[in-house]
């Protein structure tokens, strides 16, 4: 993405590095910021919840840097923080009625690392409930709306971040990603989207200490954007048991393979067997071909993953009935979307668990075979556009019905299940100006290969900003 001039609107890397060596000051980027709240967020509803210590913390950013102090590497930076993760003295509801007032007073492990790195935390961005959807809804806050088109969806369940960024609300979104919901929203609204190896950047606090289905990760405007913030957030922490050390010491730049772009890369253009809008298509591949200039071969392969449906829904239905297992006796009180995933976890077997877990099994060696041959696995991450907002979910892929309401999702949660490294990356525009996102699949550990060639194809695809953002 490139910049109109307003502070706001650039990398975040250029952000941190101006407000580093002086050229910019934190509080400055934060009014930049809080101005494009200010402008937008009436239309978009992306920030629900604002800090009201956002300012001091630039301020504090600024007097570091006055002394001759490091700041950080993510100095002066603004961060939104989804609404399901705690934020001490900041409203944290979870998008959920039960907790519409509560207030943590610690943050989250993440956060923790934000500040400690010179982040300056602006707000919470809108999620559904408990993050259960594909769509940015709840009923404490409403819907978020595409900045790209406010009648359509933005995603979910980041989707109040990836909106947030599009239009320069913040630096870096915070996110998390179960089935999809750090690439589904980059997808719908132009941005890049990383669902890390889990536990690079451990989840803490969890009422599920031992998940390892759900990746905690960031959203950003560019992929130098993510790598920079991965290299203040990663790293291992005492209290959390599902945690993975980074290839690179806390600070270190992620820097991206030398010979990556003289090897092969594989795309598959459905790999969840359920159709593909044809315009949503072609913008993937033309966005795929184009990495030939960069000296990467592309070979087409047929992969189906669909056999990890039946995997995907009963460990999803473990997930939410560990994760709210102390309210099991509330499940009434709880929206559509969250009850159904309850109920339907209630009645996983055992039987049903252990053959989903010999599923992820199957599915990572089948990918590690393909890493043996290619540097990477490409493929479409939507197989439709944003649908319309007031949706709970879309009708129709390519103009077929649905099966089931949770189809459309399959790009992405099947790809969940094997536990690998995957970006979104935004791969041009389809006919109506709607964002078109591609899915970047790499061995584990390899968040930095994925970032690589996220970069290429937003170097060869640059799509721009939203015209509401753009000056008049």
């Amino acid at each position: 993405m490139s910049s109109t001039g307003d502070v706001a609107l650039l990398p975040a890397h250029e952000q941190a590095r101006r407000v580093r060596e002086g050229e910019l000051k934190a509080l400055d980027l934060l009014e930049a910021c809080i101005d494009r709240i200010k402008r937008h967020n009436d239309a978009v509803n992306a920030v629900v919840t604002p800090n009201p210590n956002a300012r001091a913390e630039a301020s504090a950013v600024d007097a570091i840097i006055a002394r001759g102090e490091d700041a950080g590497p993510l100095a002066g930076l603004v961060v939104g923080i989804k609404d399901v993760t705690e934020t001490a003295g900041i409203r944290t509801t979870y998008g959920s009625k039960l907790f519409e007032f509560n207030v943590p007073v610690e943050d989250a492990l993440i956060v923790r690392r934000f500040r400690e790195a010179g982040a300056v935390i602006v707000g919470k961005t809108n999620t559904p409930e408990f993050a259960a959807g594909g769509s940015t809804w709840n009923d404490v806050f409403g819907a978020t709306c595409n900045p790209w088109d406010l009648t359509r969806s933005p995603g979910g369940s980041t989707g109040g971040g990836a909106a947030a960024l599009a239009t320069g609300m913040i630096s870096l979104a915070h996110g998390t990603d179960l089935g999809g919901s750090l690439r589904i929203p980059a997808s719908f609204c132009g941005v890049v989207g990383l669902r890390p190896t889990v536990g690079l950047i451990p989840t803490i606090p969890s009422t599920y200490l031992w998940d390892d289905l759900q990746a905690t990760g960031v959203m950003a405007r560019t992929s130098a954007d993510i790598g920079l913030a991965l290299s203040a957030l990663s790293g291992p922490a005492d209290d959390a048991p599902v945690t993975v050390p980074p290839r690179r010491r806390r600070g270190e730049a992620w820097a991206a393979e030398s010979d990556l772009f003289q090897r092969k890369i594989a795309y598959c253009r459905d790999i969840a067997g359920i159709g593909i809008d044809p315009e949503i298509e072609e913008v993937c591949s033309a966005a795929v071909e184009r990495l030939r200039s960069w000296g990467v071969t592309v070979d087409e392969i047929e992969l189906d993953l669909s056999y990890g449906r039946d995997a995907f829904l009963a460990l999803r239905g473990y997930w939410f009935v560990a994760h709210l297992f102390h309210d099991l006796d509330r499940i009434d009180d709880y929206g559509p979307n969250v009850a159904a995933n309850l109920k339907s976890g209630l009645e996983v077997t055992t039987r049903e668990l252990g053959a989903a877990e010999n599923v992820r099994r199957k599915m990572r060696e089948q990918f590690q075979a393909s890493f043996e041959e290619y540097a990477a696995v490409v493929t479409p991450c939507m197989a439709i556009p944003p649908f319309p907002a007031e949706e709970n979910y879309p009708q129709t892929i390519g103009g077929v019905p649905m099966k089931t309401y949770i189809d459309w999702v399959a790009p992405t949660f099947l790809l969940s299940l094997p536990g690998l490294p995957i970006a979104s990356v935004p791969a041009g525009l389809d006919p109506a100006g709607l964002p078109v996102g591609l899915q970047i699949v790499v061995p584990p550990f390899n968040e930095p290969r994925a970032l690589a060639l996220a970069s290429a194809v937003q170097a060869e695809c640059p799509i721009g900003f939203p015209q509401l953002v753009m000056p008049d």
